[in-house]
């Protein structure tokens, strides 16, 4: 050990000890991460941590002139937040210290709802970045879509602004209204999205039938509940008949909890990896594979997929795809191949830290470069009706006095919309499939897929009586 150490360390204790209330808490942290030296340390490693007290006594050393000279009296523990806030951002986009106000609101996420405009947000290229927006939401029904730069909330610029702080900003109560800055590919300027806050109700799993057999599920997050959720959806359905086909949507899914997103490719595998993770610990190194449950789901699955589906629905896509048990079919995913690990603080206060990055069964991570799709569809935006500057309808041939009548449609029901569907009569799948080109596309694949296994299962000659099995 270097001859000066031990007086370092006396230095430091008098200092960290002296009588302050106001520090006392962030005095003892400190004091502890000092008193961790052993003396049997080898040479390289007791040369680390020596750099490391150092480090921390220059630490101290600012934090007493910032306490003694600054201009304002300042508040330690807000100064003690933003340094751990600055030591975690300089790591990655997804690591964050957690206030025990944050702590709480992001466990009433995962389990139920919250207040606010509805996006999943992080930092790229660094910039505030949508991940993408949670369906049937104000920011969702406003136009905001995944990949928008978040420019400045309330016109407070987001730049160097942290993303637990910018979940402060857009969250508040309902009614409540928050304008969003945005810029977005191919736009010459920023646009203001004036958003009226409300009630974001975390519903995970939503599902309909498309056609006779053709089921089509919605997971719009990955929660507490996803995987049962999902489980109730099928076997209710499957109560009315069998399911031929799925369409699993995952667009706009930005994520959330590692076992449910195990739990739900586990439903439609009979065995193999799910998914496998690796960190700098041994016990980040972990394997999830297939249980072969009894479930029979062992229909054919079409997933969709965009560059809002990330890191849990990234995961359920990959091993799917991996093991031939599905096409997917979209764009290219987010590419978050990161795993996070919650840790809990004795104050109430919580760690989010990267712990781990994880692979595909195929030992692929996705990393920056996200899951691609079997059949790349991009998404057309359903054209609006052609409408005058002043709003409205242009003149057509039936819009002129004593226009001919179409003869050929006097028996038959008049349709108002180029799909051929009656005004008036639209179903909600068939509302969707109008306005949705990948869906579209997914359905027609899907029918293809459903009748090619009944042709297979009708050439299939039954045994006859008398025949022996090989």
């Amino acid at each position: 050990m270097p001859e000066n150490f031990f007086p370092r360390i006396n230095q430091a204790k008098k200092f960290l000890l002296r009588e302050d209330p106001v520090m006392k808490i962030p005095h003892l942290l400190l004091l502890t991460l000092f008193l961790l030296s052993a003396p049997s340390l080898r040479a390289e490693e007791a040369n680390l941590r020596e750099k490391t007290y150092t480090n921390l006594e220059v630490f101290a050393n600012v934090l007493t002139l910032l306490q003694e000279h600054y201009v304002d009296t300042i508040d330690p523990q807000e100064v003690i937040t933003g340094a751990i806030n600055g030591m975690l951002t300089s790591l990655d986009p997804h690591s964050a210290y957690m206030t025990p106000e944050d702590f709480k609101e992001l466990q009433e996420e995962t389990h139920g709802s919250f207040s606010g405009i509805g996006i999943e947000i992080t930092v790229k290229d660094g910039f505030l970045t949508v991940v993408s927006p949670i369906e049937d939401t104000p920011a969702y029904r406003a136009g905001i879509m995944a990949g928008d730069q978040i420019i400045a909330i309330d016109e407070e610029m987001t730049k160097n602004m942290t993303l637990l702080e910018a979940v402060k900003k857009l969250r508040g109560k309902k009614g409540s209204s928050v304008t969003v800055t945005i810029h977005r590919t191919g736009w010459q300027e920023a646009k203001d999205f004036a958003i009226v806050r409300d009630e974001i109700p975390l519903h995970s799993v939503k599902s309909m039938e498309l056609q006779p057999r053709l089921f089509y599920v919605r997971i719009a997050n990955f929660q507490a509940n996803t995987a049962r959720d999902l489980v109730d959806a099928l076997h209710s359905q499957q109560k009315k008949g069998p399911i031929n086909g799925l369409l699993l949507d995952l667009r706009n899914n930005p994520g959330g909890l590692l076992d449910q997103a195990v739990q739900v490719a586990d439903l439609f595998l009979e065995s193999g990896i799910i998914v496998s993770t690796k960190g700098r610990n041994k016990e980040q190194d972990l394997v999830f594979e297939a249980k072969g449950n009894d479930e029979q789901f062992r229909f054919p699955i079409i997933i969709l997929v965009n560059g809002g589906s990330a890191s849990a629905s990234e995961i359920v896509a990959g091993a799917l795809q991996d093991h031939g048990r599905a096409i997917i079919l979209g764009t290219e995913t987010f590419g978050k191949g990161s795993v996070q690990t919650i840790v809990p603080m004795p104050d109430g206060a919580g760690l989010r830290l990267t712990t781990a990055k994880y692979y595909t069964p195929s030992g692929d991570s996705i990393q920056a470069t996200g899951i691609k799709p079997d059949i790349n569809v991009a998404f057309i935006p359903p054209l609006p009706a052609a409408t005058e500057k002043n709003g409205a309808q242009p003149l057509r041939e039936r819009d002129l006095p004593k226009h001919f009548e179409n003869e050929t449609l006097k028996d038959s029901k008049k349709t108002d919309n180029e799909s051929g569907f009656a005004k008036g009569e639209l179903t909600e799948a068939e509302a969707r499939l109008q306005n949705d080109n990948q869906l579209r596309t997914a359905l027609y694949i899907l029918n293809g897929l459903q009748l090619t296994v009944q042709s297979k299962e009708k050439k299939q000659p039954s045994p006859r009586q008398g025949d022996k099995k090989p």
